[in-house]
């Protein structure tokens, strides 16, 4: 059992050196973008039934470093200033599924296509579940944003991903970028840290205690892959840079790319809090469309990566247990000590304020 526990540790600090640098540095873009990216321009160009209000929806979504739950305050923020049903949803999508944070981190713990894919994924699912949605409105009386939800200054609870108000404007720059920073390496760290340090334990576990032919031997590759990775990912809690390891240590395993996509999509995208919400805000139509979108998209996203791989011939596998070798050593364990120390600092303020 001892020595069991020592591999889970050691693992998991692997993880977290290997992923460090590349947490940071998403933070960082992160902060910039909330320094600079007003929440006013979302609104403005989101509004109407149109595709390219969609297709704007999800792309601004792409970056912006949300998870499932702190993405509602924003999301439905935005409809109640006029966003169509479509547009919310595509944002809804995108977001959560992917940002600046759990991109930096797919490239260091998985691959340079995947990190391309993910995005692209995540854009394609929203889009069609926007397009979708409005293409086939709800006749009945349209349901009414939650009051605690509807401003996107609300706070997230559940899987951690703060929805607080943007950087106020008039600032000179330089007070911008600080506010920015205090976000990121503060409030965000607060929010994601902690389930961050969650995913990269479950990894260290699966890297540890996973027979390294499990999965070709219980799960198989193809559909039965995906399928067993949609009934994982759909109720789970977890955000788009914490699904990233946990991913990374089942690819080790032999989950094919196109089964660790699912999870990559599905995982950060749905829970039951999103769904409840949704239900009661845009309609069991969408609500319904929304989920369907996610697994239809999914499956087909998979099956397509999949033989992507296969026709370049690259092994996943291969590249995941090599990624250690793109930064110095010295260079990912002062990251990793970095984060943890981030981390730190954010439970002992939590626990202050909690008690002060």
């Amino acid at each position: 059992m001892i020595d069991l526990l020592t591999g889970i540790l050691a693992a998991s600090w692997n993880v977290l050196v290997e992923a460090g640098p590349y947490v940071l540095f998403g933070f960082f873009v992160a902060g910039l973008l909330k320094a600079f990216v007003p929440d006013s321009f979302m609104a403005r160009h989101l509004g109407g039934d149109s595709v390219g209000s969609v297709v704007k929806a999800a792309v601004i979504g792409v970056p912006l470093p949300l998870c499932s739950c702190g993405v509602l305050p924003a999301a439905l923020g935005l409809r109640k200033q006029g966003a169509s049903k479509g547009a919310t949803t595509a944002f809804m999508i995108s977001t959560p599924e992917t940002g600046v944070d759990s991109m930096a981190v797919t490239y260091a713990l998985i691959d340079p296509l995947m990190t391309v894919i993910r995005p692209l994924a995540a854009t394609v699912t929203a889009v069609f579940a926007g397009v979708l949605i409005n293409a086939f409105p709800d006749r009945k009386a349209e349901p009414q944003p939650l009051a605690g939800l509807s401003d996107s200054s609300a706070a997230c609870t559940g899987c951690g991903c703060g929805g607080s108000c943007a950087v106020p404007p008039g600032e000179s720059v330089a007070a911008r970028f600080r506010s920015g920073m205090e976000y990121a390496f503060g409030e965000m760290i607060s929010d994601i840290g902690r389930w961050l340090l969650v995913g990269v334990l479950i990894a260290g576990v699966i890297s540890a205690a996973m027979p390294a032919d499990a999965l070709d031997r219980y799960v198989g590759t193809g559909l039965l892959s995906y399928l067993a990775m949609l009934v994982v990912a759909l109720p789970l809690y977890v955000c788009a840079t914490a699904s990233t390891p946990i991913a990374a240590s089942l690819l080790l395993k032999g989950l094919s790319p196109g089964a660790a996509l699912v999870f990559l999509l599905a995982g950060p995208a749905t829970n039951g809090a999103t769904i409840t919400v949704m239900l009661k805000t845009l309609g069991r139509r969408a609500a319904g469309l929304y989920v369907g979108s996610i697994i239809v998209c999914s499956l087909a996203l998979a099956y397509a990566t999949d033989h992507l791989y296969a026709a370049l011939g690259l092994d996943i596998r291969a590249v995941v247990s090599e990624v250690g070798e793109l930064l110095p050593h010295w260079v990912g364990v002062t990251s990793a000590v970095i984060t943890l120390l981030l981390v730190a600092r954010s439970f002992l303020k939590r626990d202050h304020e909690s008690h002060g």
